[in-house]
């Protein structure tokens, strides 16, 4: 698998990826580089219930269970608001907790109805945009991207241009002199700290990298040596040709995205821009082969879906 929530290759993703992070702003100062700070404050409703510290630090409860990635949010947005307090500044922490927020959800037909309901209309969602620009939940579309851009804060507002140079220094260090010389730093790197730990050595880091990609590498071959996969990829291949859809691969890892991935690598430039006119019949086809390959296959995704989960697998390019 090429990693279908972060794929390199695929548009798609590129375009869908949440491109949102929480901007900040202070009490006495700051600047709006929240994008530098927790990945994890990507774009979506946070929806969770707050609780406020001694100092005034806002705090996002963690919702009852999540799993331990989306637990390290938390405890990472929760820590930078903390620390910027201490230095006299707001930070909003922002964690995305609802599945409805994340779009590949809808496309990758691991749930096999709700992906049926967004091919229906959006197809595999690459032309969709051009068709529905005021449809904020359509891939590329206008209202999307302006949804992506906005601030989920008012953290800055009425900030002088000194303030936010103060802020952007305590949220993530100050400036460095070069770029042999930049690290990770202010409250930034504090709540980075608290959620995952001490940064490891240089050392450590390539033998984790290393593991990491052992590890990676012997899931790929698990899964694509399962002879349930194997099989049930075959009849997925089968009848992807038997409605005329080329099929480039035929192992699960390539198999559970590859009609999507192959289809962005032949998008015209414009897609994004073309008239309503022009994008329409490419949309309309657009759908028809998401439906056809949502519904060959569905009996291949729901088997291996749930192998991936105890077998992470990210590409071997990723």
């Amino acid at each position: 698998m090429t990693d279908i929530r972060g794929s390199l290759v695929t548009a798609l993703a590129v375009g869908l990826l949440p491109l949102l992070a929480a901007c900040g702003g202070g009490d006495s100062g700051g600047a709006g580089a929240k994008s530098a700070a927790s990945s994890g404050s990507s774009g979506g409703g946070s929806g969770a219930a707050t609780t406020t510290t001694a100092n005034g630090a806002v705090q996002l409860t963690v919702p009852d269970g999540v799993d331990e990635a989306t637990k390290q949010q938390y405890i990472e947005e929760n820590a930078i608001a903390v620390c910027m307090k201490k230095q006299g500044f707001t930070y909003t922490p922002y964690v995305r907790t609802s599945a409805a927020a994340d779009p590949l959800a809808a496309v990758d037909g691991e749930d096999y109805a709700r992906a049926k309901q967004f091919r229906q209309k959006y197809g595999f969602g690459y032309y969709a945009g051009a068709v529905y620009p005021n449809d904020p939940n359509v891939p590329f579309s206008k209202a999307a991207m302006a949804k992506r851009t906005s601030p989920v804060d008012h953290d800055e507002d009425g900030l002088t241009d000194a303030q936010k140079k103060a802020y952007d220094i305590a949220l993530n260090g100050p400036p460095a002199k070069s770029k042999a010389e930049e690290k990770p730093g202010g409250c930034s790197e504090t709540g980075r700290v608290a959620a995952h730990g001490p940064a490891l050595s240089a050392a450590a880091q390539k033998s984790a990298e290393k593991a990491r990609d052992a590890s990676n590498h012997a899931n790929g071959l698990a899964l694509n040596g399962d002879p349930q996969l194997v099989q049930l990829a075959q009849q997925f291949a089968t009848c992807l040709t038997g409605q005329g859809i080329p099929v480039s691969t035929t192992q699960p890892t390539g198999m559970v995205d590859m009609v999507r991935l192959d289809i962005s690598r032949k998008l015209p430039e414009n897609f994004m821009s073309m008239s309503k006119d022009v994008a329409l019949p490419l949309l309309n086809k657009d759908i028809d082969i998401a439906l056809k390959d949502l519904d060959c296959g569905k009996k291949f995704r729901a088997a291996y879906f749930p192998e991936e989960k105890a077998k992470p697998y990210y590409g071997e390019d990723g």
